[in-house]
């Protein structure tokens, strides 16, 4: 049997066809008309008025970190439930990262523990610099409530939306929050450009400086001159063919994504100790990967055993982010909460999620997740045999 992957890209004809386009007006470098005209329908499609292509989503939110003026010396209060990605990128501009729990209801930030947080900043003299948050596996956060808190207390807001693209906050599309947003386009999101990333902004300022800084900050000279040091940051004009291939087929995608998701929520909802991933009342999530949790002792077995089971039969899943506060990493830095996201990646699975998968595909992946054998499952005394 072919391997079943967790989100494999998903490109069809008129991707090929834009990139045989981009190939053939020899465009080959960084930048040209297809980076031009996707940077436009990207943020047509999001709803804000700028969009700045980059080489990847780590660089836009190290772009906005830098554009706000955060740096060494600086804190970061964001989620600790999150990729490497949105940690890194605080480090790089010599910041560090302060993480908070995630909510139970949503599995993003806690707005509670965020006001608890800038309210003992604020009171000990120790205000943060930024607030970034994390669309956690394409479900926004309660931005509502987020926003507000920022705002009273004075600290930008950064959002992480690398994995929400198409989800959404009432009205508002993921991406639209704060001073500036990050999107992925790796090779498992829901759109993909191989590689590469896109910073949106409702923000003129923002998106002038970001196309500065991302093609090595060079000045308007004839000659290469830097008053102030750049990145190699900018996403080529044969990527960006592919991505306007993939947004123009993103709603589809969507449907196909929340249609796995439904159909894994019907399969398994008699299965004893399986449950998923809440969805906020506040908005709608694009299910870029369908997660569940998993209660040993009533399943009968772990989500170790269960992601086990299933690449022994070929299927690709993963455990839960683990959260940054127990990374080697970020180990010495601060937080505030942990145990629900500590719970989540102890139990937590993802499971094949990707628009392409097949009803077939999709009953294989419930048929050996339902047949794994008894296993190691944990007690909170130790570990027993189910």
């Amino acid at each position: 049997m072919n391997r079943i992957y967790l989100s494999p890209p998903d490109a069809g004809e008129l991707e090929r066809r834009l990139l045989l386009d981009a190939f053939d007006s020899n465009w080959i470098a960084p930048l040209g008309p297809h980076v031009d005209a996707f940077e436009r329908e990207f943020a047509e499609s999001v709803g804000v008025p700028h969009a700045v292509a980059l080489s990847s989503g780590t660089a836009a939110l190290h772009l906005a970190l830098v554009i706000l003026g955060i740096g060494r010396g600086d804190e970061v209060v964001t989620s600790t439930m999150t990729f490497a990605a949105t940690a890194n990128a605080i480090t790089y501009v010599g910041a560090r990262p302060m993480f908070l729990d995630v909510s139970p209801e949503t599995w993003n930030l806690d707005p509670d523990l965020l006001q608890e947080e800038l309210k003992w900043r604020a009171r000990h003299g120790r205000q943060a610099a930024a607030v970034l948050t994390v669309d956690l596996y394409g479900q926004c956060a309660d931005y509502a409530r987020i926003t507000e808190i920022c705002e009273r207390y004075g600290v930008p807001l950064i959002e992480d939306a690398a994995e929400a693209l198409g989800a959404t906050y009432g009205p508002a599309k993921a991406g639209t929050f704060g001073e500036c947003a990050a999107f992925s386009f790796n090779g498992n999101k829901i759109i993909t450009t191989s590689g590469g990333g896109m910073l949106v902004t409702h923000r003129r300022d923002i998106a002038e400086r970001a196309r500065h800084l991302s093609t090595q900050a060079r000045d308007p000279e004839p000659h290469y001159q830097h008053s102030e040091v750049g990145y190699n940051y900018r996403l080529s004009n044969l990527l960006a063919a592919i991505g306007r291939g993939q947004l123009a087929s993103l709603p589809d995608k969507l449907e196909r994504r929340r249609a796995t998701n439904e159909r894994y929520r019907r399969g398994l909802k008699v299965v004893p100790g399986i449950a998923f991933m809440p969805e906020a009342d506040y908005g709608r999530g694009n299910c870029w990967l369908t997660c569940i949790t998993v209660t040993p002792r009533l399943f009968g077995a772990t989500r170790e055993d269960i992601r086990l089971n299933l690449d022994a039969e070929n299927i690709e899943a993963r455990p839960l982010w683990k959260p940054m506060h127990l990374q080697p990493a970020f180990s010495a830095c601060a937080v505030r909460g942990g145990s629900v996201s500590e719970s989540l990646f102890a139990d937590g699975l993802c499971l094949p999620s990707g628009s392409s998968l097949t009803v077939l595909q999709q009953a294989k992946v419930m048929d050996v997740l339902t047949s794994t054998p008894a296993g190691q499952v944990h007690t909170e005394r130790g570990v027993a045999h189910a």
